[in-house]
């Protein structure tokens, strides 16, 4: 018997001009994660998929800021999706 996975998503919001931790906006499974990535493709936010951080940014209660053994993850991830919304000009 094949196993199905649950859909799940977290949003995060981060300032980089306020010098805080991204925090978590939003998070959900199944219709709610569905929801959450439909809202983000309506407001152009990137989405980048990531099957082993997801469960620990849904694992977070909302407005907090995601704990320091996750910084260099999301940092990565935040450098990837700023790169793609500031590309530098020739």
């Amino acid at each position: 018997m094949k196993e199905t996975k649950r859909k799940m998503a977290a949003a995060l919001r981060y300032d980089h001009e306020a010098g805080t931790a991204p925090t978590v906006i939003a998070t959900g499974y199944g219709t709610m994660a569905e929801r959450i990535i439909e809202r983000a493709a309506e407001l152009h936010v990137p989405i980048q998929v990531n099957s082993v951080l997801a469960p620990l940014l849904v694992g977070l209660k909302l407005d907090d800021e995601i704990p320091l053994e996750l910084y260099k993850t999301v940092a990565g991830i935040l450098a990837v999706v700023l790169s793609i919304d500031n590309p530098k000009k020739s």
